[in-house]
């Protein structure tokens, strides 16, 4: 890769029954969604986010880290980081655990002040969640010294 190029990234906002999905633009500047995966098996979850990564041509991935407020792990924290390891393994990509307490709410807010009925939440919340945690870490890596 070029210097002062980036890659393509893929977020993940990963909950028990749906997956958001966003990918950043080719500068790594800003995260757009994709889509919200229905869960299946954790296998074939994997499978299709690793042909999203191919399709997208991410170099990493980012996955969300359901912390407690507190910081604590939670059950959840657990699965979303045994996902990742097993998504690691399937992709050979670097997959990067990225603190997303609060996502759910902040996407919910964004949508009330869109205008989005709280009828259609459901369907797009997951998909603006791991666009918020994928600009969170975008935002986050551009504010790190270059060494």
């Amino acid at each position: 890769m070029e210097q002062g190029s980036a890659a393509r990234l893929l977020g993940l906002d990963i909950g028990n029954r749906r997956i958001g999905v966003a990918v950043s633009d080719a500068l790594g500047l800003t995260a757009q969604p994709v889509l919200t995966l229905v869960r299946k098996k954790p296998r074939d979850d994997v499978r299709s986010l690793a042909r999203l990564a191919r399709k997208y041509d991410c170099q990493e991935i980012v996955v969300g880290n359901p912390l407690h407020l507190s910081g604590d792990l939670s059950r959840q924290t657990e699965k979303a980081q045994a996902f990742a390891q097993l998504l690691a393994e399937e992709t050979k990509l670097t997959v990067h655990l990225w603190d997303e307490r609060l996502t759910t709410t902040e996407a919910h807010r964004i949508l009330y002040e869109s205008g989005r009925p709280r009828a259609e939440h459901r369907t797009v919340v997951d998909q603006v969640a791991a666009v918020i945690i994928l600009q969170d870490f975008l935002d986050a890596r551009r504010l790190q010294p270059r060494s």
